[in-house]
């Protein structure tokens, strides 16, 4: 069986696809900011929508990136859990009033000012982080390389990040198969054994694993020195595209979702309190 690989790049027959990457890199900055400067609740859910409606755009399916939004919610639980245990307080400190639910134990109310403010940063994962998803997933590696260099950015940075993002796969291909590999010897890795039996026997994947690695960079990095890679201070890219109307449009929207939250911020504060 094939092995299953997360971040990585999913070819579609899509208009996000079809946008240079550039453009996808733009918005995703200019989305990234506009969720990260406000804690407003009614443009989170505003930048929910557009984020969801570009998902769907981009004809990703769910189950190709259920991994990363379930490793996503396991942050998101632990994130709030320690949010509350280190300052169950927060909330009403922020929106200045307070109203109990219940008493939960010793020091900890739960309020719901601190229920309120737990949503607000629940709802900023859940804004920005199908945004990167999709960024990477509809992203060309080589496109994203283009992408870096077109706004300044040195073009052997960008080409290195782009060899990064295709060993990404790679490497998970590897761990499978020398997962396989060291199971069919005895080396049990599944869910019935104990959990910290499992940690030790996966110590057995790394070393081959990291060797495995270091061999593919020295090649890689060989057929790079023998291309005479770096030579020059510039290069053409053969995936880099002219910009189309879609790729205005995208970037349009970006902007006005950037000045929509930055004026919201300014005129009425980054929170939206409710409990006044």
């Amino acid at each position: 069986m094939a092995a299953k690989t997360v971040l990585n790049y999913l070819p579609r027959e899509s208009v996000v696809h079809k946008m240079t990457g550039t453009t996808k890199l733009a918005f995703f900055l200019l989305f990234t900011f506009a969720s990260m400067i406000t804690y407003n609740t009614w443009v989170l859910l505003g930048l929910l929508v557009v984020s969801l409606l570009a998902f769907r755009l981009s004809r990703i399916k769910f189950r190709e990136v259920r991994f990363m939004m379930t490793f996503m919610l396991v942050f998101l639980l632990l994130n709030n859990l320690f949010i509350f245990l280190f300052d169950p307080n927060q909330g009403t400190t922020l929106y200045g009033t307070r109203t109990v639910l219940c008493h939960l134990f010793w020091r900890y109310d739960l309020t719901a000012e601190q229920l309120f403010y737990m949503v607000n940063i629940s709802l900023k994962y859940f804004v920005a982080l199908p945004v990167a998803i999709l960024f990477i997933s509809a992203t060309d590696p080589s496109e994203f390389a283009a992408s870096l260099n077109s706004i300044g950015i040195s073009y052997k940075v960008g080409y290195s990040v782009a060899i990064a993002l295709r060993y990404i796969p790679d490497i998970q291909r590897d761990y499978h198969s020398i997962s396989q590999a060291q199971q069919a010897r005895g080396v049990e890795l599944g869910k019935k054994e104990p959990f910290f039996k499992r940690m030790k026997n996966s110590v057995n994947i790394l070393l081959p694993l990291i060797l495995t690695s270091l061999n593919r960079i020295d090649t890689i990095s060989n057929a790079m020195e023998l291309r005479g890679f770096g030579k020059n201070s510039r290069r053409t890219w053969y995936t880099q595209r002219p910009f189309a109307r879609r790729d205005f449009i995208a970037l349009g929207v970006g902007v006005v979702l950037l000045l929509i939250s930055l004026t919201v911020t300014i005129r009425f504060g980054r929170f939206y309190n409710p409990f006044l």
